[in-house]
């Protein structure tokens, strides 16, 4: 029934609208389907990352040295162990 509805109201609409009315109604239309609607979702994430990176830059920043020293005694390990 709800089809039939559906039908019979795009039916009148297109006898009522001339030509021109409808393809800027489907231009209209074609451009809310490309239009992302979860822009939002996407603005989420990119946020995320962007804190993610800040973050990860300040401790690199902050604990250069620590992780300098902690990465150079475990390369020493590996190589006096394969020595």
């Amino acid at each position: 029934m709800r089809n039939t509805t559906t039908a019979n109201s795009i039916t009148q609409e297109r006898r009522a609208n001339p030509v021109r009315k409808r393809i800027a109604n489907a231009i209209s239309n074609a451009g809310n389907v490309l239009a992302n609607k979860s822009g939002d979702q996407m603005t989420g994430w990119l946020i995320v990352v962007l804190i993610v990176v800040v973050v990860g830059a300040v401790f690199l920043t902050l604990y250069k040295d620590s992780i300098s020293t902690i990465w150079y005694s475990i390369v020493a390990k590996i190589t006096s162990l394969l020595n």
